[in-house]
């Protein structure tokens, strides 16, 4: 809360047929105090998502989306919200106490801060998701004044971001959808002169859902990296990230389809191409060597 007590954060979640998920996601957002106002993006949902939510946590904003809108239901619903500061989370996440006021305090403080991630616990068990190392360790220079690590890539479900920031990046792209679409954005931010960096005392909780498509997944995933390479890289370090995707993905039916997708993206690729500005590119190439280690870049299952 503000000292006016008006919220500085608010909570997106989006959804899509993970109706015991979501409810118990919503559930633990519920008990956070104070809690923070929440909209539910219904992607369209078949199993009864929408009226489950509106029964049983009818303090959150629901918005029923008419069609499977993916990661841009996330900006619908930060139109829903007034808040200076905006936090997502999947239907398979939730925040952990104290994670968000620790988010909004960094925010106030550090007015050049686009993004903050939180570190992410993995359930059962509460192990650290694989991707730790790479947040913990990166190697992109950095300001004095930034309070952590600073990123050029961020993950969807575990951050918070400064709203002024997330809209002039254009929020997130239709043309990506879902499957690593957090990239592109990111890029943006950078580009407009955002800082994004990672907090070792903010926590998400993961506990995968069950309900889920990996091919699928990793197919969008796959066909969201090449095109945001070619997108954002100037053509050395494009040819030189789809060289390492391909080489990392497995042969199989899954990788083959992605390839395709990309290539026939193409024309509108090259349409919207806006090449980053030289720093970034550069933080992109410091990265390139945690990135081909991390055990959580392979394109697999």
């Amino acid at each position: 809360m503000t000292g006016g007590g008006m919220p500085r954060i608010g909570v997106v979640v989006i959804t899509h047929n993970r109706r015991d998920t979501l409810l118990h996601t919503l559930r633990r957002l519920e008990e956070l105090e104070p809690r923070p106002p929440v909209v539910v993006v219904d992607n369209a949902s078949a199993d009864g998502s929408p009226d489950a939510v509106a029964r049983e946590h009818p303090w959150a904003v629901l918005v029923r989306a008419r069609v499977n809108l993916g990661g841009v239901g996330r900006n619908i619903g930060v139109e829903a919200l007034d808040t200076p500061y905006v936090a997502f989370c999947d239907d398979d996440t939730w925040w952990e106490p104290g994670s968000l006021e620790r988010a909004a305090d960094l925010l106030d403080a550090h007015p050049g801060l686009g993004s903050v991630t939180a570190r992410i616990l993995v359930e059962p068990g509460g192990r650290e998701d694989p991707i730790t190392a790479e947040l913990r360790d990166s190697p992109v220079p950095a300001p004095a004044w930034l309070p952590g690590p600073a990123l050029l890539g961020v993950l969807a479900g575990a951050t918070v971001f400064r709203t002024t920031a997330f809209r002039r990046a254009g929020g997130f792209s239709r043309r990506l959808w879902l499957g690593g679409e957090e990239e592109l954005l990111a890029l943006d931010m950078a580009a407009d002169g955002w800082w994004m960096c990672w907090d070792e005392g903010m926590v998400v909780h993961h506990a995968a859902s069950p309900v889920r498509d990996s091919s699928a997944r990793r197919r969008l995933g796959l066909r969201n990296t090449l095109w945001t390479a070619w997108l954002r890289r100037p053509a050395g370090g494009a040819l030189r990230h789809t060289w390492w995707v391909l080489r990392s993905a497995p042969f199989d039916v899954s990788t083959l389809r992605a390839v395709l997708a990309a290539a026939g993206g193409a024309g509108w690729v090259a349409r919207e191409r806006k090449v980053l500005p030289a720093e970034v590119e550069s933080g992109l190439r410091l990265l390139q060597g945690p990135r081909s280690r991390s055990r959580a870049r392979r394109y697999v299952g």
